[in-house]
């Protein structure tokens, strides 16, 4: 019995030690706002809704009133983030004062919640998500919607009896084309852009979608937009590394159509770029030598034709294709 339970004890020991000496699993790195650097804290975020109360293209700063306890919260925008407009990627000069909104903020050195990587409009979440607002109750005299937001087939609820205001100055649409209110049927599924009254959740449309034809209208019309701005400004970015007469770059999401179609060999044109995001000076001839995504980024190397003293690296940078 002495034998067993030594030879027990002698096991167990072993095991323990064993345990005890097997490498301790790496802790997960603690992402952080870094300037030159494309990241976005996901582990550190919030994201209330908003009602936007500016912006500031110059300094790309803004603020908005968050709709959970009416407090006016301040932020500056990431030169990377993502504003999502009319379902699809837009800028600062897109959104309207007033309009409704997911914030994504993340803390500064100090804790405080300023760094903005992007406003999600209210078009863009419910398309994303597939989600709609069921009519339940429609009140022509005062041209309310009671509606539940859930995805096409309800598997999914995210709120019930909610209710959304129209006015003189609210647009229906239909198939792509004006509607009215009295086209809206009880169990329709709708969507909308709205805007805040400066209080609380009320909303109040300045869209409402009848179908996905007439949203995807207004997807469409804003793709065309983006288009138009990348090929004018040029697509966005940071300097990684300026050495060698070659500069490589991270070009940021909004410019991902782009950088697919990107050739090596092919010419383009580069420039610095301010805290604006516009270039400071004009534009120099580049080639590119690598081009390819990594994940939502592109990843560019190019040769450029002049001096490079004007980019520094975590500096912004925008380059143009077939200019």
């Amino acid at each position: 019995m002495i034998r067993f339970a030594f030879v027990g004890l002698l096991c167990f020991s072993l095991n323990a030690f064993a345990q005890s000496a097997a490498p301790v699993p790496a802790k997960k790195p603690v992402l952080k706002i870094t300037p030159g650097q494309v990241i976005v804290p996901t582990d550190a975020m919030r994201r209330p809704w908003g009602e936007l109360i500016s912006l500031d293209p110059a300094t790309r700063t803004g603020s908005f009133r968050n709709e959970g306890d009416d407090t006016v919260m301040r932020f500056t925008i990431m030169p990377y983030a993502e504003l999502l407009h009319h379902a699809s990627f837009g800028d600062i000069q897109d959104f309207r004062v007033g309009e409704r909104a997911i914030f994504r903020l993340h803390t500064n050195d100090l804790g405080e919640w300023v760094w903005l990587t992007y406003i999600q409009d209210e078009m863009n979440m419910l398309n994303g998500h597939k989600e709609y607002y069921f009519v339940e109750k429609l009140d022509a005299a005062t041209g309310r919607i009671q509606f539940t937001q859930a995805n096409a087939d309800k598997s999914f609820i995210r709120s019930t009896n909610v209710v959304m205001e129209t006015d003189a100055k609210t647009r229906f649409w239909k198939a792509g084309e004006p509607a009215k209110f009295a086209d809206i049927k009880v169990g329709d599924g709708l969507r909308a852009k709205t805007h805040g009254t400066g209080q609380g959740k009320t909303r109040v449309a300045w869209e409402v979608f009848l179908d996905d034809a007439s949203l995807l209208k207004f997807q469409t019309e804003q793709k065309a937009v983006h288009a138009k701005r990348m090929a004018e400004q040029g697509l966005p970015g940071y300097v990684d590394a300026s050495e060698s007469g070659q500069l490589k770059l991270t070009l940021f999401h909004e410019a991902g159509e782009w950088v697919r179609a990107l050739k090596k060999g092919q010419k383009v044109q580069v420039a610095p770029a301010a805290v604006d995001r516009r270039p400071v000076v004009e534009p120099g001839n580049a080639t590119v030598t690598e081009a390819k995504m990594a994940g939502n980024l592109g990843k560019v190397t190019v040769a450029v034709e002049g001096p490079t003293t004007g980019f520094k690296p975590a500096g912004l940078v925008r380059v143009w294709v077939g200019k």
